[in-house]
């Protein structure tokens, strides 16, 4: 790592009073992108088959026919629970 980078990761730090002892801290980054893109690769490459337009129909739908019917009681429920944010409208 440059020390440009060091210093401004430095920076960004909080401030901690052990920080300012340089022998009792390390600074370690991770980018873990290049793994993340050769993970999705990976997959994209042993799943030839997959369409993600027809995944994300295919659950539009499911939602759509799991809230559809419901009676007055259960859209009340319903409702409250999107308003409570445990469900997603």
């Amino acid at each position: 790592m440059n020390d440009d980078r060091l210093a401004e990761l430095e920076r960004v730090r909080p401030d901690d009073p052990d920080a300012r002892h340089p022998a009792t801290t390390s600074s370690h980054v991770f980018d873990l992108s290049a793994h993340e893109q050769r993970r999705l690769s990976a997959v994209l490459a042993a799943t030839p088959d997959l369409d993600p337009g027809a995944v994300l129909a295919a659950e539009v739908e499911a939602h759509r026919m799991l809230y559809s019917g419901l009676d007055a009681e259960q859209q009340a429920v319903l409702r409250m629970l999107v308003d409570a944010g445990v469900l997603d409208a």
